[in-house]
């Protein structure tokens, strides 16, 4: 008789991270990733649930959105939004003296969204005044629109300007005529 090879183990999961256990003690979904290379825990959300989140998230102490983003699977895959959250006034606060090598507590929070039609995710600016632009050059380059924004134009590219400049699908014009502004 000859034995049969093992089945190979089953590779595990991420393990949830302190982020991840408080959201799930919250009673607040999401999907776990694998920490980018720095160990920064990643978590994946869905956009109906991303402002009540950030804000139980803000409210937890990561009170800075140091970037939001977005960037492109490639051609037929998702659109990404991430946002990075950082827990500063951990840091800069007036009790103890902090070491220099003290890193603060810091997240990122990613949205995937379908490109077919026009991708959204509700705005963080009433969180966080910082994603006014940021979340404007995200829509100007892979058009991921921001639902209550207030400034829901383009930041970079002209107002006419067809198309989504940074996803991998993109077909540059041959030539782009500049009109009257004004």
């Amino acid at each position: 008789m000859s034995e049969t090879p093992a089945a190979p183990p089953v590779p595990a999961g991420p393990e949830p991270g302190p982020v991840s256990a408080w959201l799930s003690q919250q009673g607040l979904g999401h999907k776990l990733l694998e920490p980018d290379h720095f160990g920064v825990e990643m978590i994946g959300i869905e956009p109906t649930l991303l402002q009540v989140v950030a804000a139980a998230l803000k409210a937890d102490g990561f009170d800075y959105l140091q970037c939001q983003g977005g960037y492109d699977e490639g051609p037929g895959q998702q659109l990404v939004c991430f946002y990075h959250l950082i827990a500063m006034d951990e840091l800069v606060n007036d009790g103890p003296i902090i070491p220099p090598e003290a890193k603060p507590r810091e997240v990122r929070l990613k949205v995937f969204l379908p490109r077919d039609g026009i991708p959204s995710v509700p705005s963080l600016y009433g969180l966080f005044r910082g994603a006014d632009w940021q979340e404007r050059e995200t829509f100007d380059m892979f058009g991921i629109s921001f639902d209550g924004h207030p400034h829901p134009k383009r930041l970079l590219m002209p107002e006419d300007w067809k198309g989504w400049p940074l996803r991998k699908d993109y077909v540059q014009p041959d030539f782009y005529e500049m009109q009257d502004a004004y």
